[in-house]
């Protein structure tokens, strides 16, 4: 699934992705550091894995879209 980038807080390694409807769905460190990510800045588009649906949705791993 691909999202955009909304929040990132480097010193917690988590944030926030918007889905392509608009909904916010935060990410915690594990997610972010399953990704092998550095850095992430707002407004960058990712690549997502989640588990669960509706308000169970549990963001697993984020990492850089590639074409």
């Amino acid at each position: 699934m691909q999202a955009t980038a909304y929040t990132y807080d480097p010193e917690s390694r988590s944030g926030q992705v918007l889905l392509d409807d608009g909904t916010p769905v935060p990410f915690d460190a594990p997610a972010f550091d399953a990704g092998g990510l550095r850095l992430l800045r707002p407004g960058q588009r990712v690549r997502i894995e989640t588990e669960g649906e509706g308000d169970g949705l549990r963001i697993t791993l984020v990492t850089l879209q590639t074409f």
